[in-house]
């Protein structure tokens, strides 16, 4: 595995984290609703490699479909930068969007697309 530290945010600063990430497996494009129109591009990652640095008061939840996933929306510039849930094993798991980390280059990336739409 090749677990690399980065930092992340929203795009007008107030929501920060640090989050430990393997950006040498794919990312997720999903087509869902949310997805489709945002653009995100997702990796999953343990609740414990992930740290909020700054920025929980300006945080608005919202949740959709199923309502098991909790989507983090900056409140001032709305970027949603990550979401909480549950993985497949029941662990908590965060959803990170891979184009709201610094230092990535997103061309890079190899990309694995999801049918959310199905789902």
């Amino acid at each position: 595995m090749a677990e690399k530290s980065y930092v992340g945010g929203c795009q007008c600063g107030r929501v920060r984290y640090e989050a430990k990430v393997d950006l040498e497996k794919p990312v997720i494009s999903c087509n869902c609703s949310m997805c489709g129109r945002s653009g995100t591009l997702l990796t999953f990652i343990p609740a414990e490699h992930f740290k909020l640095l700054s920025g929980g008061d300006d945080l608005t939840d919202y949740q959709f479909n199923k309502h098991v996933i909790h989507h983090k929306f900056c409140s001032t510039c709305g970027i949603k930068s990550f979401a909480l849930g549950k993985g497949r094993d029941g662990a908590d798991t965060v959803a990170i969007n891979a184009r709201c980390l610094e230092g990535v280059e997103l061309d890079a990336l190899k990309v694995n697309k999801f049918d959310g739409k199905s789902h």
